[in-house]
């Protein structure tokens, strides 16, 4: 039909334009539709088999390869393409990376099997088939100046000037950032360790294998460096994350976590106690006294010591590392025996402390010449008790036991007086002091005959005791009586004395009553003249001074008054006066205003009108001459006119 002859069962695709009507031996199996692709979108394909492409290249059967925008905006599949899959784009900003493993060359489209392409941002690419991101897509590292990157060369290669073989480790120190190659590997990140004057870490060299202890600086680690970490026994441990306290065994629990066993072990030695330390490596222990704080070296171990705890003493109840050197006390339980066969159980507190010289090591040594010297001495104890106690009967020791006990433990002196301390020359130990807290018969029998004794011994005591005070209560009751009627006597013949010196007394007062009283009247009647007398010059004085008083204080407000009406008058003058003055002015002023607004040309027009009018009216009426007048002052006219003949001839 297109001029291709086709096989029974042959498949082909048609891509052209426009509707297509299949012939009577062809069958449609199946409509394609066009992959769409982008800058961000691949469509991964498989051959089926060999054949070539729409792109006129061959492809081998099995083959996979990648369809991008580059060639083609859409793609339809052929007949022998299979669709495995869309692939998406790979972005990498500028501070990322990735390692493609199993990398395809561009040049020649083969897959390199086994090989490493680093591939550094800013960049995009679509991962070919067969090709894998080996972590994925990873940043830069960057690192600050107290961190290190710890780098392996896989391969061998030249490393700028320095030539790389196979297994060499390096480091890259900050600040910066760091891409590794394809040939370094990067074994882990480091960071500057900083350590105090008490801390530190233990470092290992792992080309020789020693162990040091680092304290008291920044370290890091080189590249033959790793953090070393020290185990210890369990029991150690434990006892640095609790502090056990040696007599009672209470544990305090620690909040400071696991420890972290490449750290410094440290331990703060209690006060007024000792540890011990052994260095495996030198052979030797040395013993340090609190309060101090222990730094262990990486040989080195701490000496725990098994104490005997609990009452009566049971062994290895306690473990301490520090030995506390007192003074302290403890108490435990003996069963001793007497020589009649009685058997007690005596609870024994003692008092003890060790008497050492702190700055003599061979002396601090023998500190832990005994691991269990609270048991050690506790047995000594007990078996001289028990020795001096077999030789004596229940009742003498019932009654003189705390001596026999502290003769028994401390001895005595040529005196036969009994010493005050007892010495372990093994460890310097010392006791001071015994106490007897309790003593019981361990027999029931024992028991109860001793209570029955001991309540008897009690009944006898109290009626004693009652007795006695029976008869000392009598005895001073009769006392009492016999100084009740001696004070009774006294105080009759004491009363009897009283009475009769009142009786004088009364007598007395009677003439001198009698005799007292006219003259007493007589003088009380010239001393009421006196003072009728005093009392009338003194009210006359009175009242002249009163006289003069009141005449002064008139005269004196008669003075005020009239200077204050003075004052006034004068005051209501000057006020009149200046308020004269002031009406004057101000009726110049307002004179001054008339005429300043009138106008002097108008005042004297004002004047010369009253005249002038009357000239002209007299004119107007013909008169030569007249006169004027009031008619309050008559004028003569008989003299006037005489007058005016007399000057006319």
């Amino acid at each position: 039909r297109r001029g291709s002859h086709r096989q029974t069962g042959e498949e082909w695709i048609i891509k052209d334009e426009g509707a297509y009507i299949p012939d009577v031996n062809e069958e449609i199996v199946k409509t394609e539709s066009a992959v769409i692709l982008t800058d961000k979108k691949a469509l991964q394909l498989r051959a089926t088999r060999t054949f070539i492409d729409a792109y006129g290249i061959e492809r081998k059967a099995g083959e996979e390869w990648l369809i991008t925008v580059a060639k083609a905006e859409k793609h339809i599949p052929d007949v022998y393409e299979s669709v495995v899959g869309e692939v998406s784009i790979t972005t990498l900003n500028s501070r990322q990376y990735a390692v493609v493993l199993d990398p395809v060359d561009t040049k020649t489209k083969k897959q390199q099997l086994g090989t490493r392409l680093l591939i550094k941002g800013p960049h995009s690419f679509f991962l070919q088939p067969g090709e894998r991101l080996e972590a994925g897509i990873q940043d830069v590292h960057v690192l600050d100046s107290e961190e290190a990157l710890l780098l392996r060369a896989r391969e061998g290669f030249k490393d700028g000037n320095t030539d790389r073989a196979p297994g060499d480790r390096w480091m890259i120190y900050g600040p910066g950032d760091y891409v590794p190659p394809v040939e370094v590997e990067i074994i882990e990140k480091r960071r500057a360790i900083p350590l105090d004057e008490n801390e530190g870490i233990y470092v290992r060299d792992m080309k020789t294998g020693r162990v040091r202890a680092v304290t008291g600086s920044v370290y890091m680690l080189t590249s033959y460096e790793e953090l070393w970490d020290k185990e210890l026994p369990p029991v150690v441990e434990d006892l640095l994350q609790t502090d056990a306290d040696q007599s009672s065994g209470i544990k305090h629990s620690s909040t400071s976590g696991p420890r972290v066993k490449s750290r410094l072990v440290t331990y703060r030695i209690p006060h007024n106690s000792a540890v011990q330390i052994y260095d495996y490596k030198a052979k030797k222990a040395r013993v340090t006294f609190g309060p101090d704080l222990i730094m262990l070296g990486p040989d080195e171990q701490f000496t725990v010591l098994n104490l005997s705890g609990n009452t009566p003493k049971t062994p290895k109840i306690l473990n301490v590392l520090a030995l506390l050197l007192g003074p302290r006390f403890s108490t435990d339980v003996v069963i001793v025996e007497t020589s009649d066969h009685a058997r007690l159980s005596l609870k024994l507190s003692y008092n003890w402390f060790f008497e050492i010289d702190k700055k003599n090591q061979d002396q601090a040594a023998l500190l832990f010449s005994v691991p269990d010297f609270i048991g050690d001495f506790c047995k000594a104890i007990a078996s001289r008790v028990r020795g001096s106690v077999a030789s004596q009967s229940f009742d003498h020791f019932h009654k003189y036991s705390a001596d026999l006990i502290r003769k028994a433990v401390f001895g005595a002196d040529e005196a036969g007086n009994i010493r005050n301390r007892f010495h372990f020359k093994s460890n310097n130990l010392i006791i001071t002091n015994i106490d007897i807290q309790s003593v019981e018969p361990v027999d029931q029998r024992t028991r109860d005959a001793l209570q029955k004794s001991v309540q008897l011994a009690i009944e006898i005591t109290t009626k004693s005791q009652e007795a006695t005070a029976r008869h000392e209560a009598e005895r001073r009751e009769q006392e009492a009586k016999g100084r009740l009627e001696r004070q009774k006597i006294d105080d009759e013949a004491e009363a009897e004395k009283a009475r009769k010196n009142l009786l004088s007394l009364q007598a007395a007062s009677a003439a001198v009553e009698s005799t007292g009283t006219a003259s007493a009247e007589a003088k009380a009647r010239a001393e009421a003249a006196k003072i009728e007398g005093e009392s009338n010059v003194t009210n006359a004085k009175l009242k002249a001074e009163a006289q003069s008083t009141k005449a002064s204080v008139q005269l004196k407000i008669l003075q005020n008054e009239q200077e204050t009406e003075i004052s006034h008058k004068k005051a209501w003058n000057v006020l009149e006066v200046k308020k004269a003055d002031e009406l004057a002015g101000i009726e110049a002023s307002k004179f001054k205003s008339i005429v300043d607004a009138i106008g002097a040309d108008t005042l004297k027009k004002i004047s010369q009108a009253g005249p002038e009018m009357q000239a002209k009216l007299l004119s107007g009426l013909g008169l030569k001459s007249f006169m004027i007048t009031d008619g309050n002052h008559p004028i003569n006219l008989f003299s006037t006119a005489a007058g005016l003949i007399g000057s006319s001839q």
